[in-house]
């Protein structure tokens, strides 16, 4: 299922944080967000949750919207809706994320 939003400008560089989204990405990992790229149901989105922004999994299930840590023992939260995702990770540490986005 691909949903429409986003919310324009440049890529742009992060580094991980914490452990919430391991294994897949590790604290201190650099991974590069697309705030011009297409969110889709389990994208890696960083989203804004409380005046933070965090880097988490998006679940789109009955018309809501929730941001899931891949580690257990993190709050899933929920957000409004797209608007509040500042954009989808396309790469991370030197392996690109194929499955998220199509380079030439």
């Amino acid at each position: 299922m691909v949903e429409e939003g986003s919310c324009g400008g440049e890529p742009y560089a992060l580094r991980v944080v914490g452990d919430s989204m391991s294994p897949e990405f590790m604290d201190g990992c650099i991974i590069i967000v697309d705030p011009s790229g297409v969110i889709n149901n389990e994208s890696y989105v960083v989203a804004q949750h409380r005046d933070e922004y965090v880097f988490r999994q998006l679940i789109i299930d009955n018309g809501k919207y929730y941001l899931r840590a891949l580690q257990e023992g993190h709050e899933t939260l929920e957000i409004t809706g797209l608007r509040d995702v500042a954009g989808v990770v396309v790469q991370q540490a030197g392996r690109r994320r194929k499955d998220r986005k199509h380079y030439t």
